[in-house]
This record gives structure tokens, sequence and C-alpha cells, in this order.
């Protein structure tokens, strides 16, 4: 074991997915987040290709909150012999006993799909990452820490929580390495909440520590009024302007808290008369299994029991079964659709938008940070033609983005945030964020901490972190991928926009 612990980031490296931080000590060695990849199909490769390290000789892992991007690959840890506990809070523990068997569902139906795809090329079958058995298996490792309570890692090693702001359960994690000198001390950010944040208190945290491995996926952005009522007339807004007789308002959402947070902001906005009185389809099992984990910890939200209220409105409806989704592409009248995921990367959002994006009476709003390369930036980006599923889909309908919902800080926020962790002894580490965004937030937090002393650390780097400074170690094996594929457009996407550049040439010709 090293003399001084070691940090390997094995995720979130230069891009915003695939959260993973390895902490090597002599007590022994810890992930803190495991999740999954997402963006272009070279970085969802990594969450086939064999994983960085021994799952089988992890000690243990603290898990920030539950979205995928941060546990989604912890049913793979235990497939592949990780045996030891996992340390989260409680609302953290509940929802991942919907999220990951939920993942594991999704990704069976997605590769039964790829093989019968597969069969009629003359193509071998694939397996899932993981199965619903996997996923059922690791929920049983799981060990629930309250916020502000020191509990034992490793040998030398502790931890405790604090509310980060970004989701029920969400935390930061402190960490405390025993040393001759007195412990060294990190803290992992997780992701950090918005100060408006819906269903939230603001994030909390600790000060003089080490070193500080902050989260900054909008470092480079302001958001210059994102009050409790603006969010709301904007979301009014836009839903006045997508109104069309026989039209829908599609909102790709992630189906933990968004979902949520969306219907509590319509259900209110009708019942004041802000808006008429409209059909609202959240399309989503999960979000159903999540609302309820919601309402179980409503006293762990700021206005839970308004939520509740709201979710009891029968112009709301909670769709289950994929037979009732398919139904709702017949519905007539104007009507809204919640439906996961998020980036328009699975789920039953593809559908809808198979149905609508060649229709100009359909709208798409997309509500949150859409990751490089994924189908929601895509058509954020302007896409005049896309491909799902295989088949090409012209975009005819309007596609608008509202930022307001995001369950991430901006750069103003992010950099008060640093501020109140000072006096920070050694050095911040910039993950979670593209290239752009981290630069923003470097360069904003250079009249706080030393520019010397901001790291942007790539994927798979070995830092050793010492009380008197971090040194970059040399590397063992190559990276997984080079900084100028992480977070970019790839093969695929250049084949894709090539089969429909192709397409229009031959229609023109025609």
């Amino acid at each position: 074991m090293p003399d001084f612990p070691h940090l390997v980031f094995h995720g979130a490296a230069r891009a915003v997915t695939g959260s993973c931080f390895r902490l090597v000590t002599k007590g022994g060695t810890v992930l803190i987040d495991c999740g999954m990849f997402q963006g272009s199909k070279t970085e969802k490769a990594l969450n086939w290709r064999p994983l960085p390290f021994d799952a089988a000789g992890l000690s243990a892992v603290i898990l920030t909150h539950a979205h995928i991007d941060h546990s989604g690959l912890l049913p793979r840890l235990g497939k592949e012999g990780f045996s030891g506990p996992i340390h989260a809070t409680p609302p953290t523990v509940a929802l991942c006993g919907v999220m990951l068997p939920d993942s594991a569902h999704i990704q069976e139906m997605e590769v039964e799909m790829l093989n019968r795809r597969n069969r009629g090329r003359g193509r071998g079958d694939v397996t899932p990452i993981y199965d619903g058995a996997d996923a059922e298996r690791i929920l049983k490792q799981f060990r629930d820490q309250p916020l502000g309570a020191w509990f034992a890692v490793v040998e030398g090693v502790r931890a405790r929580f604090w509310n980060a702001g970004h989701l029920l359960g969400s935390a930061s994690v402190e960490v405390e390495v025993a040393g001759e000198g007195g412990p060294l001390r990190l803290l992992f950010s997780g992701d950090i909440g918005p100060d408006a944040k819906l269903l939230q208190s603001d994030p909390e945290g600790p000060s003089d520590l080490h070193y500080i491995i902050c989260e900054s996926t909008y470092g480079d952005t302001d958001r210059d009024d994102a009050s409790a009522d603006r969010r709301r007339a904007t979301l009014r807004d836009e839903v006045r302007s997508a109104m069309r007789d026989d039209g829908a308002l599609l909102i790709p959402s992630f189906a933990v808290e968004r979902a949520q947070e969306l219907v509590s902001d319509l259900m209110q906005l009708m019942m004041e008369g802000e808006l008429p009185f409209t059909p609202v389809f959240v399309d989503s099992p999960m979000a159903l299994k999540a609302t309820r984990v919601f309402a179980d910890h409503r006293t762990a939200l700021e206005d839970g029991a308004r939520l509740v209220d709201h979710l009891g409105n029968h112009h709301l409806h909670f769709v289950e079964t994929v037979e009732q989704s398919r139904a709702l592409g017949s519905r007539r009248g104007f009507h809204i659709i919640i439906a996961a995921s998020g980036m328009c990367e699975a789920g039953r959002i593809r559908h809808h938008l198979k149905n609508w994006l060649w229709r100009e009476e359909g709208t798409v709003l997309l509500a949150g940070y859409q990751a490089e390369g994924t189908l929601g930036r895509i058509l954020q980006d302007g896409a005049r033609a896309v491909r799902i599923q295989g088949e090409e889909m012209p975009v005819r309908a309007r596609i608008r983005q509202i930022d307001l919902y995001s369950g991430h800080a901006d750069g103003p926020e992010l950099v008060q945030w640093v501020k109140e962790r000072l006096p920070l002894r050694q050095s911040i580490f910039l993950v979670h964020g593209e290239e752009e965004a981290m630069a923003g937030l470097a360069t904003r937090l250079e009249g706080v901490i030393a520019a010397d002393r901001i790291l942007t650390p790539a994927l798979d780097e070995v830092w050793e972190l010492s009380p008197d400074g971090p040194t970059r170690m040399a590397a063992t094996e190559a990276p997984r991928l080079g900084p100028e594929q992480v977070a970019r457009l790839d093969w695929h996407n250049d084949v894709t926009r090539l089969i429909l550049d192709i397409n229009d040439a031959l229609r023109a010709e025609a």
C-alpha cells in the first residue's frame, strides 16, 4: 500500500457522467460512486469494457446519491466479486431499491431488441451488463448512514455525509484518512444543488480541508434569476406556447426528482388558474415507484406535504404498462407527457419522440442537462433529422429548453460553495463537467484559490495525496479513453450524420 493515499479518477473526468473515484489507502480501497457512462457510443462502451480495477479487491463503496451516472454500475461490482458494504443515506438506499432494478430491466429489454436485430444480420447475441438478479443482490449490501454522523469505512478511514441539496438523499462525502501528522481531510462534493432548488434545502459542508473534489457541470453558466416564481412562470409560458389542437408537449425527464418537480409546478399552475387544466401523463413505472419513496420521506423535503397533495390531482395520470404507454400515441386533444430518460437516451421517451418529432403540432421541452453525444443534445443543437432505433426521423416539432429545473448549482453558486469550505490547505480537483464548464469554473475560482492548485484530472489518472501537496503518478496502464475521446461526438455520430446527409441528397436529386 502507498505511504499516502492515492486517488484514481475512473469517471466524470472532463465529462459529466460515469462518476467513480477510487481511494487507495493503507487500510483498504474505497470507491466513491460507481456510475454508468452516458453520451456517445464510445463513452457508453466503457460500461461494457473490463473494469479498470479488481472489484473483489474493493473494501467498501460510499455512494453520494442514487442517480444512475453515480450508482448504475454497482450491480456489476457485485457480479464481479465485490462483497463489501455500500454506505449511503437512508433516502438514497430507498431510491436505489427502485432505480437499480429498473436499470437492469432497461438493459435486458434493450439487449433483447439488439439481439433480434443482430440475428437478422447474422451476428451473435450479447448479454446485459447485469440483470435483475444482480441488482437485487447488490441491494443487500447497502448500509444506511444518517447525515452528519461519522462512520468507519476501513481501518484508518472514516467518513460522514453532508446534505448536497441536489436530490432526495444526495450528499457530499467528507473523508478523513489517518496519518502520522494528523488526518488527511478530503471532501467529495457529489452533485451540488442550486440555491433555489425545489424540494431541497441549500447544500452544506465542512471547512478546513486538504483536498476538494468538486463537480463543475455548470461552472461556466450564470442563471440570472432562478427563483421559484420565475421557474413556474417560464414553465407556464412554455406550456402555453406548446398548446395546439391535437398536439402534445413532451418533456424528457429523469424519473427521480425532476419528474416530481415538474408535476408539482404544473399542478400548482393549474390550480392557481395560470394554466388550463390539462391531462398530464407521467409515463414511467420508475417515476411512480420513486414518487412513493418521496412520499415516504416527505419530511426530508422542503414543501414535501405540498408535493404529496399535488400527486392526488385527478388531472395527473401515472402510466405503468407498455400498452398504456403506446396508447398515448392515439390520444386526441392537447396533453403533456413526462417520460424518461432525461437525455432521450433510453426508456419510453424514445417511442414518444418517434410519434411526435415529425409533427408540427408537437413540442419537446428539454428541462435538464444534455450531455455531448446524447440524442437530447443533438436535438438541442438544432438537428433537422435524427435516427432513433435505426429509423430516420425528420424534426418538425418545436424544440425548446429551460434550465431552471437543473439539479446543479451554476458557476457563482459553486464558487460560493467552495468559499464556504475554506481554508483549503492544498488543491481542488474539478470533475463532473465538460472542458468548457471546468475552464469557466477554474477562471472564477482563481481569485479564491491559487491557479496552480486548481486541477482537472483526466480519465484514469492517478494522484498521490499528501498533506504537503498532490503528485500525479506515472501511468502503469494506458487510459481507457484519451481526453480527445471524452465528451465528444464520435464515429457513430459521424455515421448517423453521413446517412442523413446521403438521404437528403437522394431526396433532392429525386
